[in-house]
């Protein structure tokens, strides 16, 4: 599994990344879309969608399987990754580079300590 310790993720396989600005950009891990497959669809979030952590925020459809996407803090939506709407394979090729869903503005960044460490996510993995 691909691990980026400076990011921080939740027990339900997304990854958040704090920008300089302030904003969360978040994807799904190397994990999340080695098990949905060959995704072939994305229903993003709007921007300016507001969500609660562990809310459903969005859709991924593969060729196995549809699987619902949590927000991994409170926070809105402020922008998506519109190449995904044609190219949802970008999610399988690059889940954490050109792969990215969406960035938020979180109501409370230290909402983010609450997530796992790249060294604990991978320790949940086994269990």
């Amino acid at each position: 599994m691909a691990k980026l310790t400076s990011l921080k993720y939740a027990k339900s396989h997304e990854w958040v990344k704090i920008e300089e600005s302030g904003e969360m950009t978040i994807g799904i891990t190397e994990h999340a879309q080695d098990l949905l497959g060959d995704l072939v669809f994305a229903e993003l979030p709007e921007v300016g969608q507001r969500f609660a952590a562990k809310e459903e925020c969005m859709l991924l459809e593969s060729v196995k399987a549809a699987s619902d996407i949590y927000m991994p803090v409170n926070g809105e939506i402020c922008a998506v990754n519109s190449n995904l709407e044609d190219s949802p394979e970008l999610i399988n090729e690059d889940p954490f580079g050109e792969g990215w869903l969406f960035k938020i503005q979180a109501d409370n960044n230290s909402d983010i300590e609450g997530l796992l460490s790249a060294e604990d996510y991978a320790s949940s993995l086994d269990d």
